[in-house]
């Protein structure tokens, strides 16, 4: 039996008004950033960022500009940072902007990539950070933080003089990167003191086009002052051990024109406080700075989000209406050590949540040592979308269809959405959520009607939607002069090659990819398979086999060429876009791969990495001191590089103490799980030692220390350093050999102690079953060597 699922597009609404919010980009720029009532524009066009939050003071300096880089080929647009004040200034008067903490270098390294940059400066920022950024001095002079008391605003004065002082010349007056400030964040109900702070700041000669604030739980705003921003999480690390997956984080899963979200920071405010009324829908765009790009692992809470988890609401949040992709965090990366303390959020400094002393991982795209993630392709491809198509959806209003989900417990009914312009627009569906997954949907086929137009029903066969499948499908999208009417298949960029406008397109795993072309644009049809079939006005390309060889090739009815390329789901996933030996081509690899300046580098753990390229260049790219092989993919042309033999990936790990009785477990602030005693991981903790191979300390780049194992936490010293650290979720846990002293561990090896978990402590991990997971153990180790090769025009 057929289910139906309809939807009438509207009307199109009333022009948003324009003019309305004091926001002004400097005099003369060339692309001037405005904000209208629904969208932003850049240069007179709509304009759909993407950013992504790096904490450089949590990040080695000499690794800034590469990792930038990543984040650019990931399709991320901006680069938003908090300025974390207690990173600068731990200690009174002495403010260090040096190696770590050199703002203006993070900066201007944005700029030189063509990144826009968002400081988020405070002073209070969170960030998981001890006093969320405060320095410990400031809390104990006199004084009320966080408000407009004289005593709090003077230092707040003389630190935003100097961060203004770092970022001078670097407003988009000057030709900078800064497109938005954010104030404070996370403060619902002092309007007055956000007003206080954005006036320091721009005293202080900070200066951008947009001042942005933090939204949720039910901000007051100070009017007009600020533009509010969004967030979203898959999973939470601040709600209670028991209290099972909250619902605002299902309700992510979602399609909604509901923006605020009550839950995140929820541990440091009341919930039962509604700060405002939302704010109007068309007054302010939808805008988002904390999408989840993963989730922090606190000591009593310990999400695991897969890359399905992190890609799935954000794809929802484009079907929405948000008009801004901002994810918290895009980077991970690890705790500086402080001068006087460590600088975590903990029990010991009144917070809720105990968290690792260092890793500030965050499960994000990019690691804590600049990992690669399921979770960086799957957003990519996203991406790479809005950075085609995000100027025509940005106008488009979100509709939803007639039949909605009875509540965030029903699972039954599908979740879907259409962005739309009134004429065409994007058709969106998310079946997937983690923890309760959603069943199939069998006999789907979608009806959209459209104002001034017969309406749309697609596929031509009902289909089954898989559990776990999240995708968007074009409706009467233009390409160079072909209409696209629909297609079962995610659109993902174009490019330029052999004479045709090529759109790639990405099909969904567990459907069948159709293309339906508007009749009256096309002259003629070529596939090399499937079937070519005219239906009412239209023209259905079924049965297509996707994959790199996939192409349909169309000869437009007003003398364009253009190319359908429909590749596999798995495969749609390792497409880059970028300017590689003097053109803009697609380069596919499941590694990492970055653009710099018409050169590419290719980041990878395999033995013989290799890369597929559209349009081939006119000779094969070389690598320095290897040979590279060239073969035919399909339509594209992949080389493979002759590397030389990886070093042996086995590590010896001798135990040098079992581990003793788990330690009873502890309560600190509202009764949570606090982190066990250092003396209890000096004396009960199991002890490993590793002893690093010689030719691994010679070139520690790029070198990892991959460890499966089970308990409670784990920490690993050089010495008696503390140099990384992790509690237990069923993740593997990576160390850098990169970041060790090598002359160190050359001398004194790599110590490892992990701790066993008591069976009664309140500690939350999902996806564990019975107790042998909290055994002290560590179970599997291998090193794990990412090879960087710089690949120029042959």
């Amino acid at each position: 039996m057929v289910t139906p699922h309809r939807l009438r597009v509207p009307t199109p609404s009333a022009p948003p008004p324009t003019g309305h919010l004091p926001f002004a980009d400097a005099p003369g720029v060339p692309d001037p950033i405005e904000v209208i009532g629904r969208w932003l524009t850049r240069g007179g066009r709509p304009w759909f960022p993407v950013s992504g939050e790096f904490h450089y003071s949590r990040y080695p300096a000499r690794e800034w500009e590469e990792e930038l880089l990543k984040m650019k080929a990931g399709g991320v647009s901006a680069v938003a940072s908090y300025v974390i004040w207690i990173h600068h200034e731990e200690i009174e008067g002495r403010i260090r902007f040096d190696g770590g903490r050199d703002l203006r270098r993070f900066a201007e390294l944005c700029a030189r990539h063509g990144l826009d940059f968002v400081p988020r400066i405070g002073p209070w920022c969170h960030a998981e950070v001890r006093n969320g950024g405060l320095p410990d001095w400031l809390l104990a002079r006199p004084g009320t933080p966080r408000t407009d008391d004289p005593a709090y605003l003077e230092p707040v004065r003389a630190w935003f003089a100097a961060v203004a002082e770092q970022l001078r010349g670097l407003d988009r007056a000057h030709g900078g990167p800064i497109v938005a400030i954010q104030i404070e964040n996370e403060l619902y109900d002092q309007p007055g003191h956000l007003r206080t702070l954005k006036r320091l700041a721009q005293e202080a000669g900070l200066s951008a086009p947009l001042w942005t604030s933090t939204a949720w739980g039910g901000v007051q705003l100070p009017g007009d002052e600020l533009l509010p921003l969004y967030g979203g999480y898959p999973e939470a690390f601040w709600t209670e051990a028991d209290g099972g997956w909250p619902d605002t984080c299902r309700k992510h899963f979602f399609f909604t024109h509901e923006r605020d979200d009550e839950g995140i920071g929820a541990d440091l405010r009341p919930t039962t406080v509604r700060g405002a009324e939302p704010v109007p829908a068309d007054r302010f765009p939808w805008a988002t700075c904390e999408l989840g790009g993963g989730m922090a692992v606190a000591y009593h809470r310990r999400p695991r989000v897969e890359a399905a988890d992190v890609a799935a609401p954000a794809l929802t949040k484009i079907g929405c209406g948000s008009v801004w992709q901002g994810y918290y965090m895009f980077h991970g990366g690890t705790n500086p050590p402080g001068e006087l303390t460590t600088l975590q959020e903990s029990h010991a400094t009144g917070y809720p949540n105990d968290l690792p002393a260092l890793t500030y991982d965050f499960q994000a795209p990019l690691g804590e040592y600049g990992q690669v993630r399921p979770s960086y392709h799957e957003l990519r491809l996203q991406h790479l979308l809005l950075a085609c198509f995000g100027d025509r959806i940005a106008p488009m209003e979100s509709v939803l269809p007639e039949r909605l989900p009875a509540g965030q417990h029903d699972r039954e009914t599908l979740r879907w959405a259409v962005r739309t312009d009134g004429t065409s627009g994007f058709l969106f569906v998310t079946n997937h959520q983690p923890h309760e997954p959603l069943p199939d949907h069998a006999d789907t086929a979608f009806t959209v009607g459209f104002p001034d137009a017969p309406p749309l029903t697609l596929p031509s066969t009902p289909v089954t939607v898989p559990s776990g499948a999240y995708f968007c499908w074009p409706l009467r999208l233009d390409v160079a002069g072909l209409r696209l009417e629909w297609a079962t298949a995610q659109p993902v960029c174009t490019v330029e090659a052999g004479g045709r406008t090529v759109l790639v397109l990405a099909a969904t795993e567990g459907i069948a990819p159709e293309l339906a072309l508007d009749a009256d644009t096309v002259a003629s049809v070529a596939t090399p398979s499937g079937d070519v079939t005219p239906v009412a006005g239209r023209i259905l390309v079924s049965a297509v086999r996707p994959g790199t060889d996939a192409l349909v090739e169309v000869d437009a009815a007003d003398g364009s060429r253009v190319g359908l390329l429909v590749l596999d789901a798995a495969t749609a996933r390792t497409v880059y876009r970028g300017d590689a030996w003097g053109a803009e081509r697609l380069v596919l690899c499941g590694d990492g791969v970055v653009f710099d300046g018409g050169e590419v580098r290719v980041h990878s753990p395999a033995a013989e990495p290799s890369f597929a390229v559209l349009p081939a260049p006119d000779s094969a790219p070389v690598v320095a001191g290897t040979r590279v092989r060239e073969a035919a993919d399909g339509v594209f042309t992949r080389y493979t590089i002759e590397a030389a033999p990886l070093p042996d990936s086995t590590v010896p790990v001798t135990l040098v103490r079992p581990a003793g009785p788990a330690p009873e477990p502890v309560t600190g602030v509202q009764g949570r799980a606090s982190v066990p005693a250092d003396k209890d991981v000096e004396t009960v903790a199991a002890e490993y030692r590793v002893d690093v191979p010689e030719d691994l300390l010679r070139a520690p780049a790029g070198v990892l220390l991959r460890l499966r194992w089970t308990g409670d936490l784990a920490r690993a010293y050089v010495g008696d350093v503390l140099v990384a650290d992790q509690f237990f979720s069923g993740r593997v846990w990576d160390i850098g050999l990169g970041r060790l002293p090598v002359e160190e561990v050359r001398a004194r090896g790599l110590r490892l102690r992990v701790l066993p978990l008591a069976a009664d402590a309140a500690v939350h991990a999902p996806g564990q079953v019975g107790d042998d997971w909290r055994a002290a153990g560590i179970r599997h180790a291998e090193w794990v060597v990412t090879r960087t090769w710089t690949v120029r025009a042959g």
